[in-house]
Formats: structure tokens, sequence, C-alpha cells
């Protein structure tokens, strides 16, 4: 069930971090309450990014994992109407969005190869981007060749932060939400983004591998300081 009036804030902005907001709607599921704010700051967990950590005054809250913009409280049950401070943790949010982002500059870099995107996982410790190579890049079947390759994105990739193109989105004729970074990529996404690829730093890939016949590009990021 989704709430006309509710607005996904984490949506607008990602730096976000506190609203002044209003219960719009409450429940209870699988035993446990749940309530919709007005103004929603909290990321569920989806699309390779892990859930916001957040609060309800000081009340903790889980996102409920779809995009119905409910949250699982932690304590007492809220009231429709109620008034109450929202807040997330800013410092795991810009993490979150910061290897999104690289995650999105990754798969640009791969596909500018002739890559195909098979797969990604933007978690903390866990992020990588899996592609198909129709092309069958011939150094990828052994240790040099993948060290030449990786090599290369990495370049393609330090070259697109040093130009710090903007990370901005919009809504497509289908009524997408579409990420995109400078004119270099577009992809349909509701992640959450840092401004530019200026504000990535430490942006590290490891050499490539290829594992059942698909190309594994691990990375890791951090967001710059503000």
């Amino acid at each position: 069930m989704e709430y006309p009036m509710q607005v996904r804030t984490y949506l607008d902005d990602t730096y976000a971090d506190q609203a002044d907001t209003t219960v719009i709607a409450v429940g209870e599921r699988d035993g446990r309450p749940w309530a919709a704010v007005e103004h929603c700051l909290f990321h569920p967990q989806g699309g390779g990014q892990p859930a916001d950590r957040g609060w309800l005054d000081d009340v903790e809250v889980v996102p409920v994992r779809d995009e119905s913009g409910l949250v699982v409280t932690e304590g007492p049950v809220l009231a429709v109407g109620q008034r109450v401070r929202a807040r997330i943790d800013l410092q795991l949010r810009l993490t979150h969005a910061a290897l999104h982002t690289a995650g999105h500059l990754v798969e640009a870099a791969g596909r500018a190869r002739g890559w195909e995107l098979a797969g990604n996982n933007h978690f903390p410790g866990q992020a990588r981007v899996e592609f198909a190579d129709p092309g069958h890049d011939p150094r990828l079947a052994d240790p040099a060749g993948r060290e030449e390759v990786t090599a290369e994105l990495r370049k393609a990739v330090a070259a697109a932060v040093d130009e710090n193109l903007p990370v901005t989105a919009e809504t497509d004729g289908r009524g997408r939400r579409v990420v995109c970074l400078g004119a270099l990529h577009a992809a349909p996404c509701g992640g959450t983004h840092v401004r530019a690829l200026g504000d990535l730093e430490d942006l590290v890939l490891p050499t490539l591998k290829v594992k059942k016949g698909r190309i594994r590009v691990s990375y890791s990021a951090a967001h710059g300081a503000r």
C-alpha cells in the first residue's frame, strides 16, 4: 500500500538527515507495529543497497523492505496525526550513497567496454558489479591480462571522478526514476547517491575475477569530507 500524502525525502535529498513530520497511518505487521510518516527519510533495503538506520523521536525504526514507505517501530505505538521528528544516521547514509554511486560508475566503465550488466551488490564489504562479456576478451583468461583490464577500468573510473561529473535524477517517459552520471551513464534506480562524482574518495578496484563465465569487479569507496 502506498500513501499519496507521503514524500519520499530520501529520493529527493540524500543529505537530509532530519525532518519534523506527521504520522499519517499506523497498523500492525507480523505482530509488530508499523507507521507511515508524511516526510519519509528512511531508505529501505533494496536495489542492492542496505536500509538506513533511523528514529522517530527517540524510537528506533526499521524501514520495511519494499517501497511502501512504512517503518516498523521498536517502541511505543504511534498515533495518526502525531507530530514526530524523523532522523537518520547520516554517516551511514553517506557510506551507502558513495558505494551505490561508485557501483553505477563501475557499471558505466564496464558497459563502455561492451560488457553487459549481470548483477550488483552495493553493501559495505561486499560491493561488486558483475558482467557478461559477449566479446570474450582473451585477456580475461590469465592473471596478467585480468590485471591489465582492471587497470583500464581504474583509469576510466578515476577520470570520471576527476571530471566531477554531476549525479542527478530524472523521471523518464515510463515514470521511472533514472539516475544520471553526467552524460556518461543513466540507469533506472531507487537508491541514494552523492551530488557529484568528486564526492567519492578512496575508490579502489582490486583485480577483477572471472567466475562461472561472469566478470566480477569488486570495489570499495567512501564519501569525501563535507
